[in-house]
């Protein structure tokens, strides 16, 4: 008989101190969206090359994220954690010196080399301390985690700690430092706890080894839609928070109300990926819930496009922060649950969706920035945007019927 909710205690511990990884990385991550318009203006950029900065962490994805997924499965999630968070928390501080595009663009790179780590060594986290049908709670919690440093930087961070401390490059640098003394903290637990040698970790690297998991994930069919589920999640997700500030702003808001307005994405991607994941797994209908939350994210960039400043754009942004929020973690705990994959292979099966799929999360930032110098208007990029969210629908439909 398997334990209660309540017997998990000690892992919902580990995974709720390890979610603060998220915490932070998002805090640093979006903290240039925040303070894009600024940065902009400051450093002398293009909307094309604002949108290449925005999108420059999920291109650092799609080299590296199948061989950092490759690599949280042998070394274990504990140390593969604080090396990520070190590594972005350095970045971070490197950020706030840079002069220009072209060394802001080569520190937000290696932002992204520590965001892998982040990315993948979460899910391999619950996939080894849960059993499958069990993750999907565990992820809600680093995903929130992941929320509220994003909800942190636009709501608080933008408005609030900036001014106070002087502007960006303070709040890049002392976020950073947080950062790197989290790191270290953590560090310390992972060692403490013993998570990495008490857990089953392959460190065998070995070509033989790495080839055959590589077979199995590349060509498993069910991975393959979940990989296109994520390129669309993605593209829906930084191409939104990349660019709603300034699309606020350019439509009048000022600075603060667009920051705090964009904090209303996040706030309701939390109700998301905590209501979606619990209704899904209580139900059994992690595949229909899929097709749901595309239908869903659809209506809601539509009311964006749609909308000014008013009720309309409001509601379009509630909307699809709750739709994305729900893919989010469904993408995240359905490959544990594949046969197949399981706990062994979550995280090269999880590097494998990004590094795909953030195709999608470089390209929505980019194609909005670019659409926008090309039009003159964000309204071409928000529809990409919308066909995004369809493809989910009919990829979760796929997805069903290979179910049964």
């Amino acid at each position: 008989m398997g334990r209660s909710s309540a017997g998990y205690r000690r892992e919902y511990g580990l995974v709720a101190f390890g979610a603060l990884s998220y915490t932070c990385l998002m805090f640093v991550w979006f903290s240039l969206p925040a303070y894009l318009s600024v940065i902009i203006d400051d450093v002398g950029l293009s909307s094309t090359q604002a949108g290449i900065l925005t999108g420059a962490v999920p291109l650092t994805y799609i080299p590296l994220a199948l061989f950092s997924g490759i690599a949280v499965d042998r070394i274990g999630p504990g140390r593969s954690l604080a090396a990520g968070v070190l590594i972005y928390g350095i970045a971070q501080i490197a950020r706030s010196f840079a002069p220009g595009f072209p060394s802001l663009f080569a520190v937000t790179l290696l932002l992204g080399v520590g965001a892998t780590a982040i990315t993948f060594g979460l899910p391999k986290l619950v996939g080894v301390l849960f059993p499958p049908e069990k993750t999907g709670r565990p992820s809600a919690i680093y995903l929130v985690g992941a929320s509220t440093g994003s909800a942190l930087v636009f709501a608080v961070g933008r408005p609030i700690l900036g001014p106070w401390l002087g502007g960006w490059r303070p709040l890049f640098f002392w976020s950073g430092v947080v950062a790197v003394a989290y790191g270290l903290v953590w560090t310390l637990v992972t060692h403490r706890a013993g998570i990495d040698g008490r857990m089953a970790v392959d460190d065998s690297f070995s070509l033989e080894s790495v080839v055959a998991d590589l077979r199995l994930v590349l060509s498993h069919r069910e991975l393959q839609l979940v990989v296109v589920i994520g390129t669309m999640y993605l593209l829906l997700n930084h191409g939104l928070q990349g660019w709603l500030p300034t699309l606020l702003e350019s439509r009048g808001l000022a600075a603060g109300p667009a920051g705090q307005t964009t904090s209303l994405l996040v706030a309701s991607y939390v109700v998301g990926v905590l209501a979606v994941p619990e209704l899904a797994d209580r139900y059994g209908l992690r595949r229909p819930a899929l097709m749901a939350c595309g239908a869903v994210a659809f209506c809601g960039v539509a009311g964006v496009i749609a909308g000014g400043t008013g009720p309309l754009v409001l509601t379009g942004i509630v909307v699809t922060g709750i739709g994305v929020g729900g893919i989010s973690p469904l993408v995240r705990a359905i490959p544990p649950d594949l046969e197949g994959i399981g706990a062994r292979l979550t995280g090269t099966a999880v590097g494998f969706i990004f590094a795909v799929g953030e195709i999608g999360g470089f390209f929505g930032p980019v194609l909005i920035g670019a659409l926008r110098d090309a039009t003159g208007s964000f309204a071409p990029g928000l529809a990409i945007l919308a066909g995004g969210a369809l493809v989910v629908v009919v990829a979760g439909a796929t997805l069903q019927r290979l179910a049964h």
